[in-house]
């Protein structure tokens, strides 16, 4: 089965890869790691300080929100509001 589906053939993200990079410029230097995040020909490239394990833990964590929000029906790529309406 292609990693990027699920049992349902429905189109899934996941990461790609996560290494080590140079900090942006203008920040801090430190650790610093990029990673991938893949859905389908589409890559998102992010890059975050911290631990290898702790920029790891993020991106899962990154993948596994756009996957709920694609399979509630939400668009990967647009934000959502989390204040509440009022009326």
């Amino acid at each position: 089965m292609n990693p990027e589906t699920n049992n349902n053939d429905v189109k899934r993200y996941h990461l790609v890869t996560v290494e080590e990079t140079p900090p942006p410029e203008d920040m801090p230097e430190g650790d610093w790691f990029k990673y991938v995040v893949s859905y389908g020909d589409s890559k998102i490239n992010c890059v975050r300080g911290g631990t290898l394990k702790e920029v790891t833990r993020h991106a899962e964590d990154f993948v596994e929100n756009l996957n709920l929000r694609s399979t509630m029906g939400y668009s990967g790529y647009a934000a959502r509001s989390t204040k509440a309406k009022t009326t």
